[in-house]
């Protein structure tokens, strides 16, 4: 994850960029997209009256953001404004908003996932370029979608984990994270045990994946 601009020769790395950026833009748009939709679903059109609840990728780019996850593989979009004031039920329209993003990851992974597996049973994978880039395309869901997962503010898991537990636990440690959750995310992203976590999970959803299409795949015969 923290692999950046300097490790190979410079062609390689654009080369490899090219290949990311359709999936970068395509993920982070369906994710901001998610949570704008999931609100005005609950009753909160804050972030469709903002323009937020559109795929237009422009819409959700943080620029600085958008650059180190381009050049670091580590960034963010601009966050969609929620008013949760507008919820009926404001701890369980929270908690389906907060998973609306993660849960369209994971979902566009694993249709990647199975183009990929269309392509390889019918016409063969020939074509490295598109295969590297589909490789991409659910990589970079998967990976979207584990990040957010994190119960660390401001990701998305963190505001689930808010919903389940704020009133069993208590105030005082999500104030605590709140003040302090950036400073605790980027000690573990560049001491290496935020890659090193992320990489078990995603491997592990990777291989459950593999797992699922090899099944129905080998069921009717394609390989």
């Amino acid at each position: 994850m923290l692999r950046g601009i300097f490790s190979g020769s410079a062609g390689s790395f654009i080369m490899e960029l090219l290949y990311r950026m359709p999936a970068i833009l395509i993920a982070l748009a369906f994710h901001e997209w998610a949570h704008a939709y999931a609100a005005y679903r609950r009753g909160d059109p804050t972030a469709f009256n903002l323009g937020r609840m559109t795929l237009n990728p422009l819409a959700h780019i943080d620029p600085w953001g958008f650059v180190m996850l381009a050049l670091f593989r580590f960034g963010w979009a601009k966050p969609v404004p929620i008013n949760t004031r507008n919820f009926k039920n404001p701890r369980k329209d929270e908690l389906i908003v907060s998973l609306a993003g993660v849960v369209t990851n994971l979902l566009l992974a694993f249709v990647a996932m199975g183009i990929f597996y269309v392509i390889a049973a019918t016409v063969g994978l020939r074509n490295a370029a598109l295969n590297t880039v589909i490789y991409y395309f659910y990589f970079i869901n998967l990976s979207l979608c584990v990040f957010n997962l994190l119960p660390i503010p401001p990701l998305d898991g963190y505001h689930v984990f808010s919903c389940l537990f704020a009133r069993k636990i208590g105030l005082k440690p999500f104030m605590f994270f709140e003040r302090y959750g950036y400073m605790i995310l980027i000690i573990l992203l560049f001491t290496g045990v935020l890659s090193s976590v992320m990489s078990v999970v995603v491997n592990w959803l990777m291989g459950g994946m593999i797992a699922i299409y090899d099944g129905l795949f080998g069921l009717i015969g394609l390989i």
